[in-house]
C-alpha cells in the first residue's frame, strides 16, 4: 500500500512537470492515509482514505459569495509544493510538555478557467493521527473585500457511521446539550467537534483549528446526505467579511483505529499559530474554591439582598478555607453592580470595576494574599458586548493592581442573542459562534495578556486550538458542565462524562468544575448521576490547567478522607496518555504531574458496570509506586449507594496491572506517588 501511495504522489508531481494535471495527492507519514485533491469534470473536490477504506468519498470544495461569482469548480491546478515537517515544541502549560508535530504537506495552486482567471489556494497537513486543510485566496486584480455567504465544503462519507453529536438548532444553547448517539444519516444539523465510529471500525473527529477573523463551522446535512459546513451568520446574513485576501480556519479530521486513539491526537494544537504573548511564565495552573455552587443550590443569590452570596464575611470563609487545605484561588460571582433583577437580560447595567457595598473587594484582595491565596476575578457580560469592551480594560488593571491574575468571564445569553450595536447605530444581535465573537474573544485576551490575566471562558465560542497562540486563554466551558446537575432538567446522565472525552474535550480544555461531594440533596428530584469516586476521577479525566473544587466548604469537611485526592492531584502535566475506553461505556487515563515524578490515574463509567485491567506499562522503568486508591465500594451505585468508596494502598511497578471494578456511574481515581 505504501508503494502503490508513493507511486500515485510521484505520478501528480511529474505530471505537473509535463503539463497540467487534474488531480493531486499527498499521504501521510506511515503512509496509511492519502488525501485526492481532484478538478476532474469541472469539479472542484477531495476526498481520504485510510489503508484503502474510503473515509470522505469526493467532496465539494468552494465558496459563495455576495459580492462576487461563486467559486467551486471550472479551476485547474497549476502548482503542487509538496514537503514534509518534523519538529517538537513546547506548551509553556497544557496535557503534555512535549507536542510532536511530524506531518506532510500539500499546498494547491489552483485558477479559475473564466471571471478573469481567480486564484485559490488549499493548503493540506497530514498526520498519522489525521489531517487539517484550509483555503487561502491571495490578493488579486479587482477584488478589495471578500463577504462570503456559504462556505461549500463538504464531508461525504463512506458509510452510516455511528455519530455522537450535538444540535445547532434553538434548543441548543450555547452547546450545553446532552449528546445523541444515532447514524450519522440521523444527523440533521451539528456543532463540531462530532465523533464518529465507521462500520469498518475506525473513529473520526471532525472540528477546526485556528478560528480567527472567520465565523464557526458546524454541519448540515443536504438533500442528497451529504454533509456540508454552515458558517454562523452575521445579524443580516453574511457568513463571513474579510479583506481581499484571507484564509480559512483548518477542517480537521481525526482518525484512530481506537476511541482511546483520539483523545492522545494534537492535531488541533500543531495546527495553530506558535505563542504571540511572549513570555506567559505568569499563567499558572492552579486548583480553587469558590462562591458558585451555592447559588445554584440556592442557597444564596448572586444579586443583592438578603441572600447575597458575594459578601466580604462569606468570602473571607472561603478563603480561609482555601487557605487550610491548599487551594490557589477563590472565586466570587455576584460582586459587582448588576446582578439585580434579571441579570440575563440586563447585560448593559454590569459595572466592572464597582463592587457591591457588602463587598470591599480592596480588603478582601489583601485579607486573600496574606494567606496564600489569591482571588479570581468573574466578569458577566450576559451578552452585552459593547458594555464590556468600554469597561473590560478598566476592570484588568483593576484587577492586576488587586493581585488577580485570573478572571472568569461569562456570555449567558440565549442563542443568537449576543447584543452589539453596529455600524449604523442600530442594536442587533449575533451568534455566540459567530465572526464577531471570535474576534471579540482574542481583543479580550489581547487586553487582559497586557495586565498579565489568564481568562477563564463560560458560554464561549468552541475551542480550536488557540490556547497555543494566546496561552492566557487558560479554560472555557462549552458543554453542559456541573450546574445542570444542581437545576437542570433532566440533569446530566451518567453517560455524559463518559461521552465528553471522545467529543468535546479534543477540541481542549473545559472547566467542568468537578469535585461534588453533595450527590443527593436536591430541589426538583435533581440529582448528581455519579458516585463519588467518579467526581474524583473526572479532575484526571477532565482536563483543564485550572480546576475547580466546586461544593461548599462543609460538605468537603464531611469527607476529608476523599478530599485528599483532590488536594494531591497535579493540573499541569508532563505527559498525558488515553488507555482505553468506549464513547460513553468507560475511559481511562493517565498523566503523569510536571516538575514531579507521580503519575495519575483516572476511570469513570456511563451506565453500566466496569472491570478494568489496567496494564502499569505507562509507569517509569525501574520505579516502585505506592498507588493510592479512591475506588467505589462493591456495592456502591450511582443511584442507590453513591458514598460507597474505598481508599487504599498498595505498591506497584510497570510491569503489573492494577484490576478495578467501577460501578454504575462510577470511577476511580489514583495516585501513584514515585518510592525514594
Amino acid at each position: 500500500m505504501k508503494k502503490l501511495l508513493f507511486m500515485m504522489t510521484a505520478f501528480a508531481l511529474s505530471s505537473c512537470d509535463k503539463g497540467l494535471p487534474d488531480r493531486a495527492f499527498v499521504t501521510s507519514p506511515d503512509g496509511r492515509t492519502i488525501v485526492e485533491l481532484s478538478t476532474k469534470g469541472d469539479q472542484l473536490t477531495y476526498s481520504v482514505a485510510r489503508d484503502q477504506e474510503a473515509i470522505v468519498s469526493p467532496s465539494i470544495l468552494g465558496f459563495e459569495f455576495k459580492n462576487m461569482a461563486a467559486l467551486f469548480g471550472n479551476m485547474e491546478i497549476v502548482g503542487i509544493d509538496q514537503s514534509g515537517h518534523k519538529s517538537s515544541w513546547e506548551q509553556p502549560w497544557g496535557e503534555r510538555r512535549l507536542v510532536h508535530d511530524i506531518h506532510r504537506e500539500m499546498l494547491v495552486s489552483l485558477k479559475e478557467k473564466t471571471n478573469g482567471g481567480r486564484l485559490l489556494k488549499i493548503r493540506f497537513r497530514v498526520f498519522d493521527d489525521g489531517l487539517g486543510f484550509r483555503y487561502e485566496f491571495p490578493e488579486q486584480k479587482g477584488i478589495t473585500s471578500t463577504v462570503i455567504m456559504n462556505e461549500k465544503t463538504e464531508f461525504q462519507f463512506a458509510s452510516d457511521a455511528s455519530a455522537w453529536w450535538i444540535p445547532t438548532d434553538a434548543t441548543a444553547n450555547r452547546y450545553e446539550v446532552i449528546y445523541k448517539n444515532t447514524t450519522l444519516s440521523a444527523v440533521t444539523e451539528a456543532h463540531t467537534p462530532i465523533t464518529l465510529k465507521t462500520k469498518e471500525g475506525t473513529y473520526l473527529s471532525l472540528h477546526e483549528a485556528a478560528l480567527v477573523n472567520y465565523s464557526g463551522m458546524s454541519l448540515q446535512q443536504t438533500p442528497d446526505g451529504h454533509f456540508e459546513a454552515d458558517l454562523s451568520p452575521w445579524a443580516n446574513g453574511d457568513k463571513v467579511r474579510t479583506g481581499a485576501s484571507f484564509k480559512t480556519p483548518w477542517r480537521t479530521i481525526q482518525i484512530s483505529d481506537t476511541a482511546a486513539g483520539l483523545m492522545n491526537s494534537d492535531i488541533i494544537l500543531n495546527l495553530n499559530e506558535p505563542n504571540k504573548l511572549g513570555d506567559v511564565s505568569w499563567v499558572e495552573p492552579n486548583k480553587y474554591v469558590g462562591i458558585w455552587w451555592e447559588m445554584h443550590l440556592n442557597v444564596s443569590s448572586w444579586g443583592s439582598g438578603e441572600k447575597h452570596g458575594a459578601t466580604t464575611e462569606n468570602t473571607k470563609r472561603y478563603i480561609d478555607f482555601a487557605a487550610k487545605y491548599g487551594f490557589k484561588g477563590v472565586l466570587v460571582e455576584g460582586w459587582n453592580i448588576g446582578w439585580d433583577g434579571d441579570w440575563v437580560a440586563n447585560g448593559d447595567l454590569f459595572r466592572f470595576t464597582e463592587p457591591y457595598p457588602d463587598y470591599d473587594i480592596e480588603a478582601l484582595a489583601a485579607y486573600a494574599q496574606e494567606r496564600g491565596v489569591s482571588l479570581v476575578g468573574h466578569n458577566e457580560t450576559s451578552g452585552g458586548i459593547d458594555n464590556y469592551e468600554a469597561q473590560m480594560k478598566d476592570g484588568f488593571a483593576m484587577f492586576e493592581r488587586l493581585g488577580i491574575a485570573q478572571v472568569k468571564t461569562g456570555y449567558v445569553a440565549d442563542i443568537g442573542n449576543i447584543k452589539r450595536i453596529n455600524e449604523a447605530g442600530a442594536k442587533v444581535k449575533e451568534h455566540h459562534d459567530g465572526q464577531f465573537m471570535a474576534e471579540h474573544h482574542i481583543k479580550v485576551l489581547k487586553a487582559a495578556a497586557e495586565h498579565k490575566i489568564s481568562i477563564n471562558s463560560h458560554e464561549p465560542i468552541k475551542d480550536t486550538g488557540l490556547r497555543r497562540t494566546y496561552p492566557n486563554w487558560i479554560s472555557r466551558e462549552g458543554a453542559r458542565g456541573q450546574e445542570y446537575n444542581a437545576w437542570g432538567s433532566p440533569g446530566n446522565p451518567p453517560s455524559h462524562t463518559a461521552i465528553l472525552p471522545f467529543t468535546r474535550m479534543l477540541a481542549g480544555p473545559m472547566d467542568f468544575t468537578p469535585g461534588i461531594f453533595s450527590l443527593l440533596d436536591y430541589e426538583n428530584n435533581n440529582r448528581v448521576s455519579t458516585t463519588l469516586a467518579k467526581q474524583l476521577a473526572l479532575y484526571v479525566v477532565i482536563y483543564s490547567p485550572i480546576q475547580m473544587a466546586a461544593d461548599l466548604p462543609e460538605n468537603y469537611e464531611k469527607h476529608l478522607d476523599a478530599l485528599q485526592f483532590i488536594q494531591d492531584v497535579s493540573t499541569d502535566w508532563e505527559q498525558s496518555i488515553a488507555l482505553d475506553g468506549e464513547i460513553g461505556d468507560f475511559v481511562v487515563i493517565a498523566r503523569k504531574e510536571r516538575g514531579g515524578n507521580d503519575w495519575f490515574m483516572g476511570g469513570l463509567s456511563g451506565e453500566n458496570a466496569k472491570n478494568i485491567n489496567q496494564s502499569l506499562s505507562f509507569l517509569d522503568q525501574g520505579v516502585t509506586y505506592e498507588a493510592q486508591i479512591y475506588r467505589d465500594g462493591d456495592e456502591g451505585h450511582w443511584d442507590t449507594n453513591p458514598y460507597d468508596y474505598v481508599i487504599e494502598k498498595k505498591e506497584v511497578t510497570r510491569d503489573e496491572i492494577l484490576s478495578l471494578k467501577i460501578v454504575p456511574g462510577g470511577g476511580f481515581a489514583v495516585r501513584f506517588v514515585a518510592q525514594k
